[in-house]
């Protein structure tokens, strides 16, 4: 048994992809692919393959990793080639290497933005007085937790959450790339900033990339 990590993006239409769904379409190309997956031993044996972030719905990701273990010692070549033809439209395979640090070791993540308006005049006010809040600090945001087994909102510091950012309009638009707490510790959506920022509906979220405890990139 290996242990692999498959690094993956996600684009287009298939952001609308929930979570779970995206979970099941890799599952089957995994399978489609023959590659020889791994599976857990008891009663209900199931392949191991998990995603150690995983993205919110509507979001795009220039790089996702994957987790699973296989039986054989296929090569990582072999592996991407094969899940390459084998993924539907919105999802490629990237690369693969061996796992290096674990899901508990991501502590942020990159994003980059993009917010169309109206007109360049809407653009420009909505970008001035974005950046003034952001400068001041101090945003929150409502968000549901859990308290034993009751579903609670709690009201969350989202300039806590918040390491890094760049703001800037261009013609019709404003462009944001924001560093946000990410992982089993602090996680923050960035669907969340907007809201609070009161950014228009319409919003095009990318995920760049993950990194650790240091903010070296996550491997």
């Amino acid at each position: 048994m290996r242990p692999v990590r498959i690094w993956w993006s996600k684009a287009g239409r298939a952001k609308y992809i929930s979570h779970l769904d995206t979970v099941r379409a890799m599952t089957r190309a995994v399978r489609r692919a023959g590659i020889p997956l791994w599976y857990t031993e008891g009663f209900h044996p199931h392949p191991y393959l998990t995603f150690p972030l995983p993205l919110p719905l509507g979001q795009e990701s220039l790089r996702e990793p994957m987790d699973l273990r296989i039986e054989t010692d296929l090569p990582d070549g072999e592996i991407l080639t094969r899940l390459a033809a084998a993924l539907p439209e919105g999802l490629a395979a990237l690369e693969v290497t061996a796992p290096v640090l674990g899901p508990g070791d991501i502590a942020a993540a990159d994003y980059r933005i993009y917010i169309p308006f109206p007109a360049p005049e809407e653009a420009a006010a909505w970008t001035a007085r974005a950046g003034e809040r952001l400068a001041a600090g101090g945003l929150t945001a409502a968000k549901i937790g859990k308290q034993g087994h009751r579903k609670v909102e709690k009201e969350i510091s989202l300039s806590a959450l918040l390491s890094a950012y760049r703001l800037a309009a261009e013609g019709s638009a404003a462009r944001l790339t924001v560093r946000l707490a990410a992982g089993s510790e602090q996680n923050c959506n960035p669907a969340l900033l907007l809201e609070a920022l009161d950014a228009p509906c319409g919003a095009e979220i990318c995920r760049t990339g993950l990194l650790d405890k240091t903010g070296a990139p996550w491997r």
